[in-house]
């Protein structure tokens, strides 16, 4: 996750409410993720949350790196079967590590002055044609939720340029809205894209 204090203590207070509300039904891009990635992968699971996708990923042969900056959280995916340990965006530093990366609604707790850098390290850190999946909401700037979380906001070319400044080349982006755990309603954006 990120180094907002204030993020990461709602994700610790909140932990069992978070993984009540997600489940694998309502994940876009979750089952094309996974169908892109070859016989034998490794993926990061950056952000991992509670560890519903790292299950998914499991359940299909797949060998998961779960992390989250989150204790509570590192604590209810180890609880669920998953292998998941304490660590923040900017701590990933393999090389030519993941045959995926898939960072679903977790690097939009990242300052925007931040993600250029951790895309670099994400781009070196997967291997050459591996995919990567991120997920964000869509809007301008940065700011704090109802219950304290920090966001930031990108809209759909600023993303991809982004990516691409990074070296990853997007193939396919998905829209649409849901509920948060603040229970307010946000438009989000999901990019694939190769490494």
């Amino acid at each position: 996750m990120s180094h907002d204090a204030k993020t990461l203590s709602v994700y610790d207070a909140k932990a069992q409410d978070y993984a009540r509300m997600v489940g694998e039904d309502d994940t876009p891009g979750l089952e094309a993720f996974v169908s892109a990635l070859p016989e034998n992968a490794t993926v990061l699971d950056l952000g991992c949350g509670p560890g519903h996708c790292a299950l998914v990923f499991q359940a299909a042969g797949v060998t998961v790196d779960a992390v989250d900056g989150s204790q509570a959280m590192v604590d209810h995916a180890r609880a669920q079967g998953v292998p998941a340990r304490l660590a923040r965006f900017e701590e990933i530093d393999a090389e030519d590590g993941y045959d995926g990366i898939w960072a679903n609604f977790s690097l939009l707790h990242a300052p925007k002055s931040a993600l250029p850098g951790i895309l670099s390290d994400l781009y070196r850190a997967i291997r050459s044609g591996g995919v990567f999946h991120i997920g964000t909401k869509l809007g301008d700037g940065e700011a704090r939720d109802k219950i304290g979380r920090f966001y930031a906001y990108y809209k759909e070319e600023e993303l991809v340029q982004l990516l691409t400044h990074a070296g990853f080349t997007p193939f396919a982006t998905q829209t649409g809205a849901g509920t948060g755990l603040d229970g307010s309603v946000s438009d989000w954006i999901v990019v694939r894209a190769h490494g």
